[in-house]
């Protein structure tokens, strides 16, 4: 990956079934198969949206897997605010809602260091796996001990792959990414950070905090939002 870009969409469920149900009813699409994260005790369900503009995107339905248990250190919590219990109860009563999201940096040390200079702590850089079908996938993800996403879930996880991006072996979805928009209270904060983290040409707007993201679907243009 030679630029930051935006890698994924994080839309959190309270179970996979229901993540699969959201896409169905409000994408039109069924995603494809993902994995288990034994770092987190999470586990997920993938949909590539790339385009041109956004070439290795993907849309990214995670849930805690109640049936694991996360091998983070007691008292660590799980990351994009999932054990947050005002974001569970939410979801609970809302059903699956974009939440977050991530983005891809081509040295995830240096665009922590680059947060850092701006007094934002984005977290410690772990190391992450899973297997595939394909093979393992491995990464460097920023994941703060609180689990928090900051700034209302608008500034971005930050995400260095191995070797392999999941998107190689992911069909085309027949959903694509078209533009995703920021909305925040403290718009010209974001603007420094995406501008340090290499990713000015995301819009940032002053308002109340809001991440949307508009997709191209078999349902016709569609807009997910925070």
């Amino acid at each position: 990956m030679s630029a930051a870009t935006i890698d994924h969409l994080v839309v959190m469920a309270a179970s996979l079934d229901q993540g699969v149900a959201w896409c169905e009813a409000t994408l039109g699409v069924t995603p494809g198969p993902g994995g288990e994260h034994p770092l987190m005790g999470t586990h997920n369900r993938l949909l590539k949206i790339a385009t041109g503009s956004y070439s290795t995107a993907y849309l990214e339905v995670i849930a805690i897997n109640l049936e694991a248990l996360p091998s983070i250190p007691t008292g660590a919590r799980r990351w994009f605010d999932m054990d947050d219990s005002a974001l569970q109860a939410r979801v609970a009563q809302d059903g699956p809602v974009l939440t977050h999201y991530v983005a891809s940096m081509p040295d995830i040390h240096a665009a922590v260091a680059a947060l850092a200079a701006q007094g934002i702590d984005r977290g410690a850089v772990l190391q992450a796996s899973r297997p595939t079908a394909t093979g393992l996938l491995q990464w460097q993800i920023s994941v703060r001990p609180d689990g928090q996403r900051l700034l209302d879930g608008c500034l971005p996880t930050l995400i260095q792959w191995g070797d392999r991006h999941p998107t190689e072996h992911m069909p085309a979805s027949g959903v694509t990414l078209q533009r995703l928009q920021v909305q925040h209270p403290q718009a010209a904060a974001l603007r420094s950070a995406y501008q340090a983290l290499g990713l000015a040409t995301i819009p940032v707007t002053e308002g109340p905090a809001c991440l949307s993201a508009q997709l191209q679907t078999p349902k016709g243009l569609i807009e997910i939002h925070t």
